[in-house]
C-alpha cells in the first residue's frame, strides 16, 4: 500500500486504489472466473526452511477459569477433529504485523509496548508499504541523495512526490531505524526489512541498479545479523509505487519507462547477490524474498500484472529464498457487507493458494515459502476496519493461511490514523472523536491475541457437518491439549457439538467467547466472555488475566454455543 507522509498519504492512496479496484467490478469478476476454473487440490505449500526453521514445540499454560455447567442443547452442526491427522506445523509468524515510519517513535510509550508484547507478533515488518521505495536508511533528515530526481513519479505516473524518508530522523512523529530495532527488542519480536528497490529505477547514477543494491547490502552489513528476513521492494508491479514509472530521459542504463516482471527478476538477482555477499562477510546467513502477484488481475487495469509471475521466473528462476505477496481481500472503496467481508477470507485465500501454485507449475519453478507481508480489508463506509467483524475476518484469514501452510503473515498495521473509522491500525493512537484513550486496542487485537495464545504447534484435521456458516480450525499442543477455533459467520446463534477422536483423554473444556456488543453489524466494542471495555470502543482492559469458562466433559460430549458473528476458542485438556 502507498505509505507517504501523513498530511498527503490518505488522499493519494485512496485515489490510486479506487481506480484500481472499482472500475466496473473487473477485479471481482476476474477472481470469480479464476476460482470457478481453478483445480482445488487441497494441498498446502511445503514449508522448506526459511520461516519454518524457527518452528518449535508449544506448551500451553492452562488459564485461570470459572466453572460453569455444560450445555445440554442438541446441536445440528457437528465438528469432527482428528488429532492423528496432522496437516501442517504451525508457523510462529502467523500473527505478524507492520510498523511504519509515520507511527511515531513508539519505544517511549510503555502502555503501547506492553500491548504489542502481549500480542506476540513474532515478526514486525519495516519500513513497509510504499515508503520503502523512498526510504534511505543511512541518512539524516533532509540529507537527500544527490542522484535522485527532484520529483519522483507516483499515482499511475500522473503525479509526483518530493517526499524522501530518512532512517536517522529522530523527530517525534516518525519512527527512526534505531528505534525500530529497539521496538523489536522491547517486544521480543524479530524483524523483516524491506529494502528500497524503487531507487534502482529512478536513480540518476550511471548504474542505478548497482547503486541501490549497494545501499541494500550496506544495510545488511550495518544490521550485523540482527535481521534474518529481507524483502527486495514493495509492490513494484503496482502503478501507485514510486519507481513503477521513470523519466527515461534522465535514466542512464536504458531501463524501460514502465515496470515489468522480467526487469524486476533481473534486478532481484543483483540485489540478492550483493546482500548475500554482505551477510557472508559478516558471518551470517539471511533469507531474501521476491515479490509475486497474489491472484489474477485485469490486464486493462495494469498490463504488467497478469504476466508478472511468469516474467519474473523467466529471469530469476529459483533465486529467491521465499516469495512475498500482499492482499487486502475486499474491493477498495466498497461499503462491504458482513457476508462479503467474511466470505472473502476463505474465497480469496483459496484463490491465492491456487494461483501461486499454478504460477510455479507453469514456470517449472520450485515452490518456496509464501510470506503474506501485508493483509487487511479495504471495506469502508461503516467503520468495518475497526469493528469486531474485522477481528472475525482476521481469525478466518489466519486459519486459512495456516491450512495453506503460508510461512508467515504480517497484518497492516500496528498504528494508523482514525480517518472516520477507516483505520487499518490494530491499536488506536487516541484520535477517535469519542474516545481519546491512547493505545486502546481495537477489536481485531483481541482475536489475534487469543489466536496466538491458544492455537497449538501442529494444525490437525477438522471437518464441519451442518451449517455452512460454521468454520473450524483445530490444532494440538506438544503439551497434550487440543485446541479448536470455531467461527460463526451467521447472524444467529448456533450450538455446535465437537467430536474429538481422543475425547476420552480429556476431562475439561476451557472456552473464550469473543463477540461484538452493539446492536449493529460492525460493533466497535468486543466482549470476551461477556466482559467488555469501559469506553465506547475496544475490549476489556484486563484481557491478559480474564478467566476462561470451564466445564466438565461428560461422556465425551462437548457442546458449545457460538454467538452470531462470534468466535469461540476452545481447549480440551486433561486437567
Amino acid at each position: 500500500m502507498l505509505r507517504i507522509k501523513m498530511p498527503i498519504q490518505l488522499s493519494l492512496v485512496y485515489l490510486f486504489f479506487i481506480i484500481l479496484f472499482s472500475i466496473t467490478g473487473c477485479e471481482k469478476s476476474v477472481n470469480e472466473t479464476y476460482l470457478e476454473s481453478a483445480k482445488i487440490d487441497g494441498i498446502s505449500f511445503q514449508p522448506q526452511d526459511a520461516f519454518f526453521s524457527d518452528w518449535s514445540v508449544k506448551k500451553l499454560s492452562l488459564p485461570i477459569y470459572q466453572d460453569e455447567n455444560p450445555i445440554s442443547n442438541l446441536a445440528t452442526t457437528i465438528i469432527s477433529v482428528n488429532t492423528s491427522k496432522v496437516l501442517n506445523k504451525v508457523t510462529p509468524y502467523i500473527n505478524g504485523n507492520n510498523a511504519n515510519p509515520f507511527s511515531g517513535q513508539m519505544v517511549t510509550e510503555g502502555k503501547l509496548i506492553s500491548h504489542i508484547k502481549n500480542l506476540e507478533p513474532g515478526l514486525i515488518r519495516f519500513p513497509g508499504g510504499d515508503i520503502s521505495s523512498l526510504y534511505f536508511w543511512d541518512r539524516n533528515k533532509k540529507e537527500k541523495p544527490s542522484d535522485i530526481p527532484s520529483a519522483i513519479f507516483t499515482s499511475n505516473g500522473d503525479s509526483t512526490t518530493t517526499d524522501i524518508w530518512y532512517g536517522k530522523n529522530d523527530e517525534p512523529w516518525t519512527l527512526s531505524l534505531e528505534n525500530y530495532y529497539k521496538l523489536l527488542e522491547l517486544t521480543s519480536s524479530k524483524g523483516i526489512i524491506t529494502v528500497n528497490y524503487g531507487y534502482a529505477r529512478y536513480g540518476l547514477s550511471e548504474n542505478p541498479v548497482q547503486q541501490a543494491a549497494h545501499l541494500a547490502a550496506d544495510w545488511v552489513r550495518y544490521d550485523n545479523g540482527r535481521t534474518k528476513f529481507w524483502e527486495v521492494g514493495n509492490e513494484s508491479y503496482g502503478y501507485w509505487e514510486p519507481g513503477w514509472k521513470i523519466d527515461i530521459a534522465l535514466n542512464k542504463d536504458k531501463q524501460p519507462q514502465l515496470m515489468n516482471g522480467k526487469l524486476y527478476g533481473k534486478h532481484f538477482k543483483v540485489f540478492a547477490d550483493s546482500m548475500r555477499r554482505a551477510a557472508s562477510e559478516k558471518g551470517f546467513k539471511i533469507s531474501i524474498g521476491a515479490q509475486l502477484i497474489s491472484r489474477p488481475t485485469d490486464k486493462n487495469i495494469n498490463p504488467a500484472e497478469p504476466s508478472w509471475n511468469k516474467d519474473y521466473f523467466e529471469q530469476a528462476e529459483d533465486y529467491a529464498d521465499y516469495y512475498i505477496i500482499h492482499d487486502y481481500y475486499t474491493n477498495h472503496g466498497e461499503n462491504s457487507s458482513v457476508k462479503t467481508i467474511l466470505n472473502s477470507a476463505t474465497t480469496q485465500t483459496e484463490i491465492i493458494k491456487n494461483y501461486l501454485r499454478s504460477s510455479f507449475l507453469e514456470s517449472g519453478r520450485q515452490e518456496k515459502p509464501i510470506a503474506m507481508t501485508e493483509w487487511n480489508i479495504f471495506a469502508t463506509g461503516n467503520k468495518q476496519k475497526i469493528s469486531s467483524i474485522a477481528g472475525v475476518h482476521a481469525t478466518i484469514c489466519m486459519g486459512e493461511m495456516l491450512k495453506a501452510n503460508f510461512a508467515m503473515a504480517a497484518r497492516w498495521d500496528l498504528l494508523g490514523k482514525y480517518d472516520n473509522g477507516n483505520d487499518f491500525g490494530t491499536i488506536s493512537i487516541g484520535d477517535e472523536p469519542d474516545n481519546s484513550d491512547k493505545w486502546n486496542p481495537r477489536p481485531v487485537f483481541f482475536y489475534m491475541y487469543y489466536f496466538k495464545k491458544l492455537f497449538g504447534d501442529h494444525m490437525v484435521e477438522s471437518l464441519v457437518d451442518g451449517n455452512a456458516d460454521i468454520l473450524a480450525y483445530a490444532s494440538k499442543f506438544s503439551s497434550g491439549e487440543t485446541s479448536i477455533v470455531v467461527v460463526n459467520k451467521a447472524k444467529s446463534d448456533e450450538v455446535v457439538s465437537l467430536n474429538i477422536n481422543n475425547t476420552t483423554a480429556f476431562k475439561y473444556c476451557y472456552t473464550y467467547t469473543l463477540e461484538g456488543s452493539e446492536n449493529n453489524d460492525f460493533s466497535r466494542k468486543i466482549l470476551v466472555n461477556s466482559i467488555g471495555p469501559t469506553g465506547v470502543s475496544g475490549g476489556p482492559s484486563n484481557y491478559t488475566n480474564l478467566p476462561a469458562k470451564r466445564f466438565i466433559i461428560s461422556n465425551g460430549k462437548i457442546n458449545v454455543k457460538i454467538p452470531k458473528y462470534g468466535v469461540v476458542f476452545i481447549i480440551a485438556a486433561d486437567k
